[in-house]
């Protein structure tokens, strides 16, 4: 009778985290736009960096129009056109996706439906057309409507030509995510890096959807090789930055990269390397809150361990047939 009594309840205690288990993730509740400004910030020759909710915009004028970088949420539209109005009355030709997440891809829509073209690495297109899952914290974000992706996609590299104005944009594999692309208006040496680099925070690496720190780390090596002490670098997140900063950057996600290659191959799991706080030293300069540094150890984990288990069926087979 204890016996069974006891297997009732270890059968009920199961079945409730079961249940726990299988409950939807819930997306955290939209930001309030009716309270968000968006701030210019005056990069030289005619570029600006423009803040709000979500991404950071670079805006590039040309004689007859705009190149766009990143339009974060189809809401604040209407300001974000109007913060462009104060510094040139030109129409925005082209907006360029550095990535496909929402808070730089939201004004995809809107700002098409004024005559942007919208440009992007085709796997921004093939991400937003099918929807995707956050790896973290499993919400699904359903595929975006026909008129919100890209009309022209590129693979490699690509040239956006206005008169007085060329961008240069370039993939970057498998970094924050798939598809990144980073844009270098090399003219006026100002460099719109998306969220392969978040200045001042650790970045998201988006594991569930390609991203890599490795090929973060690849991603700071060619920012590095274009960028002089001069440079103006436009972050995903946070202000602008230098040279200096970017050098910064790259230092602690290579010491995170190796603190982690190491529990790694030790076999340590996801649990146990949180419990061990490797990144420490590192949070108080880059982690905003509690939360974001275990979350950092998480997607590092996740960037190297997945990868690790993805090569193991190869070899398998590798020595099965040898």
């Amino acid at each position: 009778m204890i016996r069974h009594g006891f297997a009732a309840i270890a059968g009920a205690v199961l079945l409730a985290g079961a249940a726990i288990a299988q409950q939807p993730a819930v997306a955290p509740p939209p930001p309030d736009f009716s309270k968000v400004e968006i701030k210019t910030t005056d990069l030289g020759d005619n570029v600006y960096l423009l803040g709000g909710q979500g991404g950071n915009i670079t805006v590039a004028v040309a004689r007859n129009g705009i190149i766009m970088v990143d339009g974060e949420f189809a809401p604040l539209h209407d300001k974000i056109k109007a913060a462009i109005a104060l510094v040139s009355n030109l129409p925005i030709k082209y907006l360029v996706n550095t990535h496909f997440h929402g808070d730089h891809t939201g004004g995809n829509e809107p700002f098409a439906r004024d005559g942007a073209t919208v440009v992007s690495e085709i796997n921004v297109r093939t991400r937003l057309a099918a929807g995707t899952t956050n790896g973290l914290t499993g919400v699904k974000t359903p595929p975006v409507p026909e008129a919100a992706l890209p009309a022209k996609t590129y693979t490699g590299s690509l040239k956006i030509r206005l008169p007085g104005r060329v961008a240069d944009l370039r993939h970057i594999a498998n970094a924050h995510t798939d598809g990144d692309t980073y844009v270098w208006f090399k003219t006026a040496n100002v460099l719109a890096t998306g969220d392969t680099f978040t200045n001042g925070r650790y970045p998201n690496i988006d594991f569930a959807n390609g991203g890599n720190i490795k090929g973060m780390i690849a991603a700071t090596d060619a920012y590095l090789k274009l960028v002089n002490d001069r440079s103006r670098i436009v972050p995903g997140h946070g202000p602008v930055a230098d040279r200096a900063a970017l050098v910064a950057y790259r230092a602690m996600l290579v010491t995170a990269r190796d603190r982690m290659a190491k529990l790694v191959s030790d076999g340590k799991s996801e649990d146990d390397v949180v419990a061990a706080k490797p990144f420490a030293d590192l949070d108080a300069k880059w982690a905003r809150d509690e939360l974001a540094a275990s979350d950092f150890i998480r997607v590092v984990y996740h960037s190297l361990k997945d990868v690790q288990d993805e090569k193991k069926p190869l070899l398998k087979r590798l020595f099965r047939r040898s």
